[in-house]
């Protein structure tokens, strides 16, 4: 195969907002719009908000239903994963899993570092600031986490680096004085391209993140059963500020046969400003399932779909007794196989 002409992190930083500028400029796409991807037959994309970034409808999560894939089965979600369109891969340091015996194997960054970097021009990374011990966010790791997931991943800058779990015990103040501060300079480096977090447990504190200080992407739990009312609280501040919007705990295989999978899908394409549906796979064939549903969402991009009934029909999931993610102590994090 022949070697991609290698190209700085500063010129492609600078490439990349020239042309993010240009597409703003033109009016010809935005954030509520789909349009095709590199090549017919691909996952189709959206803008990222504000930050100009293209992206595919379908994301790549790097966490725990990821880790659960054995070596040899990892490799080829990632390779399809690339094959199919996809072109946003979120990950965190804290994604490990331990095998039979007590032996770490590669962690969620470190496959990453296995197989992407020969795609880095054509796909965007996102990882995560992780909580310390306490829950406190120290801000004198922040560098040093960075570093660390540039070593495991093989890469010489990332595309969006997220606050991981945001919920009520996080002070806006400490933040912004604090992690904030860390990541604003290293984005004004170019070490890091955007800057945002991620939460599943608060509205009310994102919503507070998104008035006061200035991220450029959001990760937020957005499903049918409007657990913690993301949609009414966070989302529409994300919307006016343009903060892209990328939905999480999506429900994927949760409700049993109360939903289908493209209907869970299709909320989240469907709702307002969001970009992508972040979706963790274990297992082949459920990738090339979701991938399918993706491409052909885009070739429908009004698929028939009452949201209004599809809410109702699983409010009843809403709560710690169905959802994994809302009960006390939850980390998507180390796993055991």
């Amino acid at each position: 195969m022949k070697k991609k002409k290698e190209i700085t992190r500063r010129s492609f930083i600078a490439s990349s907002a020239k042309g993010a500028l240009a597409l703003s400029a033109s009016g010809m796409l935005t954030s509520c719009n789909i349009f095709p991807g590199g090549e017919q037959g691909k996952v189709p994309q959206k803008i990222l908000g504000k930050t100009g970034l293209s992206v595919s409808i379908l994301s790549f999560g790097g966490g725990s239903q990821f880790l659960r894939n054995r070596n040899g089965e990892w490799e080829k979600h990632l390779e399809l994963a690339v094959e199919s369109g996809i072109n946003l891969f979120d990950t965190a340091p804290n994604y490990v899993v331990t095998a039979p015996g007590g032996e770490k194997e590669l962690t969620s960054e470190e496959r990453f570092g296995e197989i992407l970097p020969p795609y880095r021009s054509k796909i965007h990374i996102m990882t995560k600031l992780d909580k310390g011990e306490n829950f406190k966010r120290d801000p004198s790791t922040v560098r040093a986490s960075v570093e660390g997931s540039l070593k495991r991943m093989k890469t010489d800058y990332i595309d969006v680096l997220l606050i991981h779990a945001v919920d009520d015990r996080d002070s806006v103040a400490e933040i912004e004085k604090g992690v904030y501060r860390e990541m604003t300079a290293l984005k004004e480096e170019g070490i890091i391209k955007f800057i945002g977090f991620s939460s599943m447990d608060s509205a009310e504190r994102s919503r507070d993140l998104l008035e006061h200080l200035d991220f450029d992407v959001a990760l937020l739990a957005l499903n049918p059963t409007r657990y913690r009312n993301y949609g009414e609280i966070a989302l529409p501040v994300a919307q006016e500020k343009n903060v892209g919007v990328i939905s999480i705990k999506v429900l994927r295989d949760l409700v049993g046969k109360d939903a289908t999978a493209e209907e869970l899908l299709a909320y989240s394409w469907k709702t307002h400003h969001v970009s992508t549906a972040l979706i963790g796979h274990y297992g082949l064939d459920i990738l090339k399932e979701n991938i399918r549903h993706a491409i052909e969402y885009g070739k429908k991009n009004q698929l028939a779909l009452d949201m209004k009934e599809l809410e109702k029909r699983l409010a009843s999931y809403a709560g710690p007794h169905a959802l994994c993610w809302a009960r006390p102590g939850y980390e998507d994090a180390g796993i055991t196989v």
